[in-house]
């Protein structure tokens, strides 16, 4: 009895020794918003009054981010871009092993895209899975002059040959770790956390 209460113990006294989850803000409301409008200004200085120019935003939060571009294309540089969303969940290569039925999204892309220069745009740039993904998917839907990549944050560890053509911030994360985007629009506040463990 006493051993075993002693066991016990034990367990939870490793319990209470593991570390807790840490987190650190990456990008205030503040910084978040003018990371975003520091992206739209150079996708307006490469390309331009480009007539041929579409943002694709992966939802869920690629969505809000290529919206607020898209707006602010418009609204500063005078440039009406084309916007569309691509939900890439049954293109995973693992979707059908996930333990619960998968959440399927939106996808709604407006226009044809051929002879198109499209600019994929996500928030978190890891393994590079999802890109992988959401061109699979694209391809679905024709054949672009041209895709880019745009990410709020790259946080390394690749798995695949991907690259974002357009970064807002670059951080050096672990493998445990995880970059958390919260939007306005979608979690009623603007915050990128980095949490490790």
């Amino acid at each position: 009895m006493a051993a075993g209460r002693s066991h016990v113990v034990r367990e939870l006294l490793k319990e209470t020794e593991k570390p807790m989850n840490t987190s650190r803000v990456l990008l205030t409301a503040q910084e978040l918003s003018a990371t975003i409008e520091a992206l739209a200004d150079e996708l307006a200085a490469r390309h331009g009054g480009a007539s041929n120019l579409a943002l694709v935003g992966i939802q869920r939060r690629g969505v809000d981010i290529a919206a607020r571009i898209a707006a602010l294309m418009e609204k500063k540089h005078g440039h009406k871009v084309l916007f569309g969303t691509l939900d890439i969940t049954l293109y995973r290569d693992d979707w059908t092993t996930l333990s619960q039925k998968p959440n399927v999204r939106k996808t709604h892309i407006p226009f044809d895209v051929a002879q198109k220069h499209l600019v994929l745009v996500d928030d978190v740039l890891y393994t590079g899975r999802t890109i992988r993904c959401a061109l699979e998917a694209l391809s679905d839907f024709g054949r672009p002059d041209k895709v880019e990549l745009l990410v709020l944050v790259d946080r390394g560890h690749r798995e695949l040959p991907i690259h974002a053509d357009y970064v807002g911030l670059t951080v050096e994360t672990g493998a445990d770790d995880s970059v958390d985007v919260l939007m306005l629009e979608r979690d009623g506040k603007d915050e990128v956390l980095l949490v490790s463990n």
